[in-house]
Parts: C-alpha cells; structure tokens; sequence
C-alpha cells in the first residue's frame, strides 16, 4: 500500500464525515430540506461538529425567526412610549429627556395619537445655546423635528430591518389597524432578535450585581437571577423546585414568555417586563404593592 493510500485510509472516516455534513448543509441552502427545522437541525448538527460557534448558530437562528416576526411581536407599547408635546416649551420637557435618556422622542399634539415627528436630543443643543431672549427668534422646533415613519403592526420584521437600512430611520411609529397609534419600534428591537441584549439605559452595568435598588424606590432585576438569591434579597418564600431563575417563576405565573412592557403581580411584588426577546426574559423592573388586608367576616 502506498503512503497515499495509507493516508486515505486512515482519513477516509473524518472526510466522509466532513463530506457528509458539506452535503447536508449544500442541499440546505439549495432548499432541499422541507420546512425550516430542517435547516435549523442541520445548523445545530455544524456546532455540534465544532464547524459553527454557538453565537453564529444563535444569530443565524434569529435570522430565521426575524423573518416570521411581525412588528407587533417586539414592538414598544404605547403606554411604555415616552413623549415630548408640541404644545410645552423644551424647558418642559428636559427633565424627561434627561430623565429617560433616550436620544429619540415622537413629537405629539396634544394625544399620542397625534405624532408630528420625531424629535432627536441632540438637536436640543442648539435651542439651549441660543441666549434666552432670541431663542423665540432664531429657533423653530420645526425646523429640527424629523418625519415620523409609520408602520402597521402586521409589517414582517425582516422586511423593516431593510427599510431602516436603506432609509437611515432607527425609529418608527406603530398604527393599528383604525390608524391609532399602538406603539413605537427601533432598528434595535430588530437587531437584539438577532445577535441577542443591547445594552441600554435600563441595563445593569455590572455583570456580578444581580439586584439593584434605584433612586425610586424600585428594583432592576437580572431574570436569570436565581430563586435562592431572590428569596434571600427580598425575604420572600418562591419554590425553586420547578424552576431555577425569577425569569421562571414570572414565565410560569403568566403561562407564556412576556412581552416588553407587560405586567404581573406575583404575591406582594409587580414584576415589568424592561427587556426580553423571543428567547427569554432578560431585565425586568421589581416594585413591592401593598395589598388591602382582608376584612374579617362578622
């Protein structure tokens, strides 16, 4: 036997496995698997080979899920929308800019269902550098407010991420079906359905700190924070025997994985939903609610 052969007889297993999963993944692209799984098994099967990591898997079956999403799904809404008024002088509404931090404010009229645009934080510089008594002059607030983009609720998420891109938009205004305004989606409630979190004013800094008392009065909690450590923060008495995070015990409470935005009270504490995808449960806001003590029958 040749040194040629040899090599290809002892290397024969490891190619025809390469080969094997090469094929699978050939006919994948070329659309030979029958429904979408398919090529998710397929995708799996490459990192379970080591030939894909476990954070292009995870992004490449985001893609996939973003693709069946509808803006709806991951949409902002309207009653978590923070707003600045037409109506009110910027002197009004600073403390909610600065407040919130956010760098992006649908402009209404008076109701939210009556945007007029989107006004962006850092065109606030100039009204304030202007001296006090030609600020009426030298500045307009039309002259700086963007066009609102409006989308209905049904629009696919794929489809949005492209008009972003193309559009240079990172904000748009969500209507229902009558034309009210339901709620507000940016270019990166699309993107975390991809490549996971994007760190935000609400996130805490500190990957070791799992609780953290605000000024408020409230807590921001990690979801994956465990029940133990929870029970132990707030003295409080979950069952960790089902499930091993608060994230878990809120997910079993509602019955589904919530929405951002959405609330529930579980025994004397409210739980908001600040931050999730179509995973899991990422941040969530924790305030104590006092219950009326219950009036004994005569």
């Amino acid at each position: 036997m040749s040194k040629d052969d040899d090599y290809h007889s002892t290397n024969g297993g490891a190619e025809a496995s390469s080969k094997s999963f090469i094929d699978r993944l050939s006919q994948a692209l070329l659309g030979e698997p029958s429904n979408r799984q398919e090529l998710v098994s397929v995708l799996r099967d490459a990192t379970g080979r080591d030939l894909l990591s476990q954070d292009a898997l995870d992004m490449m079956e985001g893609v996939l899920q973003v693709s069946e999403m509808q803006v709806r799904d991951v949409m902002i809404p309207r009653a978590q929308v923070d707003v600045v008024d037409r109506s009110q002088k910027p002197e009004d509404y600073l403390p909610t800019v600065i407040e919130t931090a956010h760098s992006r404010f649908p402009m209404i009229d008076g109701d939210k269902d009556k945007v007029l645009g989107i006004l962006l934080a850092k065109d606030l510089l100039k009204y304030f550098y202007i001296n006090e008594k030609n600020r009426g002059r030298e500045f307009d607030i039309d002259d700086v407010l963007r066009p609102a983009v409006f989308v209905p609720e049904s629009k696919r998420l794929n489809i949005l991420l492209k008009e972003f891109r193309t559009s240079r938009n990172h904000m748009a205004i969500v209507v229902d079906e009558y034309g009210g305004v339901s709620g507000i989606i940016t270019i990166e409630d699309v993107l975390e359905q991809i490549v996971g979190e994007i760190e935000d004013e609400y996130d805490v800094e500190e990957d070791d700190i799992a609780i953290r008392r605000r000024n408020d009065g409230d807590y921001l909690v990690k979801a994956l924070t465990t029940v133990e450590d929870f029970n132990d923060y707030f003295q409080t008495s979950f069952s960790d025997q089902d499930v091993d995070t608060i994230g878990g015990i809120v997910m079993t409470s509602l019955g589904h994985l919530p929405k951002r935005g959405e609330i529930v009270e579980i025994e004397k504490y409210e739980f908001e939903i600040l931050r999730a995808d179509s995973r899991r449960i990422h941040l969530m806001k924790v305030k104590s609610i006092s219950k009326p003590a219950s009036i004994a029958s005569t």
